[in-house]
């Protein structure tokens, strides 16, 4: 298997965990990373209507054939209809991603659109600790 690996240690147990698939994978996701971003940055189309859309992260299935792309819409008031949107015109995102790695890729992948809430976790997580009401310590 062509996998990478983190070896770690903890206590005196070792920790075996799977990265993110191959190299490989890792290469062709980031070079659609970089590309989508570019792609909605410029957003000639018209497809955000000025939404603030970030990649936050983007994972490839072991074939290439597909990615998975996860979207980051910190500022946007309705998440569900845009991503919807976008998933509607994901062929002309896809298009214009041929047109940039064609000569980088034999395989332009399927994509599939996710909204990233990681961040807002953190953000609630956040809330709800700044909210918690401890009491000080005895001496």
């Amino acid at each position: 298997m062509n996998s990478s690996y983190f070896f770690g240690f903890s206590g005196r147990t070792q920790d075996i965990c799977l990265m993110a698939g191959t190299t490989r994978q890792q290469k062709f996701a980031r070079l659609i990373h970089k590309e989508i971003s570019d792609i909605l940055q410029r957003d000639k189309r018209g497809i955000l209507d000025n939404s603030f859309v970030t990649v936050a992260d983007v994972r490839v299935s072991p074939d290439l054939g597909v990615a998975k792309i996860y979207l980051s819409m910190m500022l946007a008031k309705d998440k569900p209809a845009l991503l919807e949107k976008i998933t509607s015109r994901k062929s002309e995102i896809r298009k214009a991603l041929g047109d940039r790695i064609r000569n980088q890729a034999r395989i332009i992948p399927e994509l599939v659109f996710y909204v990233d809430e990681v961040e807002e976790k953190a953000q609630r997580m956040d809330e709800i600790i700044k909210n918690l009401n401890i009491p000080p310590a005895e001496s």
